[in-house]
């Protein structure tokens, strides 16, 4: 999929490189053999690329918990980045946020609409989900006041997290941050209205962006 005549992967991977990643590893499943032979014809666009392929959909936490052993080596967060959104999200800032924060995951999430909101606090801690603007609330710790947000598909993960996911087979990730804040962990809100963001995975929405490029409200 192409935007502005750049692939999203190629979008992402460069954003990442201009905060100074080198070392990624990419989900494939759909025409994984294409995206293997795209990286390898443009020589990983410079990166140390790891493949990680999954057989069967595994969702974004049976994703990240398939390619975990990638991390297993580091004490140094890292980010999870889907692929079909693009947006001007400062990612040194959001890491440095995560750092100081010490939660085990810091998701970027703004005020817009969506069909699920995730709940958080004063404290902007996770606290729980709620589906759509008239949905009931799913509460998994207590909170007097709560900011329903939408998450943007980029986290800052610590390592450590990695060891307290219990889900087995395919599952979204927000079900385990959501079990973990449950128990008391932090997980926690980068506040990214300031930032544009589009999700990608509509063709009117690919096409939108590609206006948005053009008349340089984005740059890619």
């Amino acid at each position: 999929m192409e935007v502005a005549g750049r692939t999203l992967l190629d979008i992402t991977l460069e954003r990442l490189r201009g905060f100074g990643i080198r070392e990624v590893i990419v989900n494939v499943h759909h025409f994984g053999e294409m995206v293997v032979a795209y990286l390898k014809k443009h020589d990983d666009l410079g990166m140390l690329i790891e493949i990680s392929r999954e057989e069967e959909l595994l969702d974004t936490g049976g994703g990240l918990k398939k390619a975990a052993w990638f991390f297993q080596d580091s004490d140094e967060p890292f980010l999870l980045h889907n692929v079909d959104v693009i947006s001007s999200i400062d990612l040194g800032r959001m890491v440095e946020v995560h750092r100081k924060s010490g939660s085990l995951a810091t998701l970027a999430v703004q005020e817009r609409e969506t069909s699920r909101y995730l709940l958080f606090d004063e404290q902007d801690q996770l606290c729980g989900r709620r589906a759509g603007r008239d949905g009931a609330a799913e509460m998994v710790r207590a909170a007097q006041v709560t900011r329903a947000l939408a998450f943007s598909g980029v986290h800052v993960i610590s390592p450590r997290l990695l060891n307290g996911i219990t889900e087995d087979g395919a599952f979204s990730i927000i079900a385990s941050y959501l079990r973990m804040a449950g128990a008391g962990e932090s997980i926690s809100a980068f506040r990214a209205d300031e930032y544009y963001w589009r999700d990608l995975g509509k063709p009117e929405n690919v096409e939108a962006a590609t206006e948005d490029v053009e008349r340089g409200v984005v740059r890619i």
